[in-house]
Formats: structure tokens, C-alpha cells, sequence
């Protein structure tokens, strides 16, 4: 039977004697994994890499190097500047 139990900490504070307990129990059970769920291997946890990036150069290098589009992509988004006359 599989039971999720949620919690609200403060950073800082000691774990609730309760809380530790529930924990120390819950280490005593083997890891359910699933399709959805599945073990990773080392080779693909190492592939894992931060989300908050420091910049947004940053973030477009990270996603350069994943494949998710490369510097040629940057230039075609661009479109040329239009000419705005006012007039009558």
C-alpha cells in the first residue's frame, strides 16, 4: 500500500520527532519503480543539469548544447527593422 504524506518545514528548524520517525520508516521500504517512474542509470543522472539559470546567456548555451536549437536559430528569429513614416 503506498501512502504520500506531505509536511511543511521551516528552514532551519529541527525535524518534528514525528516527522523523523515517518521518515526513518519510510527508508525501511524498497523504492516502487514504475513506467512513469522508472530507475535511472548513473550515466543518465549525470546527464541532469540546473533549471535556474544565473542569466539568459546562460540558459541559451545550456540549450544549445542540449540540441534544443543552435546559434544559426538566433539570426532567423530576428526579422528586419520596418520603416514607420508619420505623416498625414
Amino acid at each position: 500500500m503506498e501512502k504520500t504524506i506531505q509536511q511543511k518545514l521551516t528552514v532551519g528548524s529541527d525535524l518534528p520527532s514525528d516527522v523523523l520517525a515517518q521518515i526513518r520508516e519510510a527508508a525501511k521500504h524498497p523504492v516502487n519503480f514504475t513506467k512513469d517512474s522508472p530507475r535511472l542509470t548513473d550515466e543518465q543522472l549525470a546527464e541532469f543539469r540546473p533549471v535556474n539559470f544565473s542569466s539568459m546567456e546562460e540558459r541559451r548555451l545550456a540549450m544549445i548544447e542540449a540540441g534544443v536549437f543552435n546559434d544559426e536559430d538566433d539570426d532567423e528569429d530576428e526579422e528586419e527593422p520596418v520603416a514607420v513614416f508619420a505623416g498625414k
